[in-house]
């Protein structure tokens, strides 16, 4: 067990470094068993962390982002953090002025992360495969950028079922009905 939370610790380190010395704009993170963002991270990338436009949390074990994390990447354009244990976002995520892309699929959402409704530049959330059964309609067709929302294989109830153009002006992907 020690050696296997070892090797996840130095991959987890290798591609910090990576970034920081290739100046790179994103930080691959996915499939490294994290329970939380590693504080260590922060203080590596520090001279990096402007330049970071896409971070990829995907397939860990977060069960929260820390405003800290949204504070320090403040230029983040993508954020990849499917495959978690995620209910939900610190308000900070509103600071997120560049943030384009969220895809929360396969986390625990059991509402719509409703900080998210205010982040300005946003163009793409992918929310399948949560428990998310609320919307809120109104505060989602408020949201200038927006291109597509995916909520397949969350149990929304029949209202969002309603929200169709022109009524909302992104595309809204839904699984199918099913027969009562």
């Amino acid at each position: 067990l020690h050696r296997r939370m070892g090797e996840a610790v130095a991959r987890v380190a290798r591609k910090v470094n990576d970034t920081v010395e290739n100046k790179a704009d994103s930080l691959d993170l996915a499939n490294c068993k994290l329970m939380t963002f590693p504080v260590g991270v922060y203080k590596a990338m520090r001279s990096v962390t402007e330049g970071i436009h896409r971070i990829s949390l995907a397939n860990n074990e977060l069960k929260s982002i820390t405003s800290r994390f949204v504070t320090t990447f403040s230029q983040l354009r993508e954020l990849n953090l499917a495959g978690n244990y995620l209910h939900r976002l610190p308000e900070e995520i509103t600071s997120l002025l560049h943030l384009r892309a969220i895809d929360l699929s396969r986390n625990r959402f059991r509402r719509f992360p409703e900080p998210l409704a205010t982040v300005p530049a946003l163009e793409t959330i992918d929310l399948e495969e949560n428990e998310i059964a609320e919307v809120p309609t109104d505060k989602l067709a408020s949201m200038a950028l927006l291109r597509s929302l995916n909520l397949r294989a969350n149990p929304v109830g029949p209202e969002v079922r309603l929200l169709v153009r022109p009524l909302v002006p992104f595309e809204l992907l839904l699984s199918p009905e099913e027969p009562i």
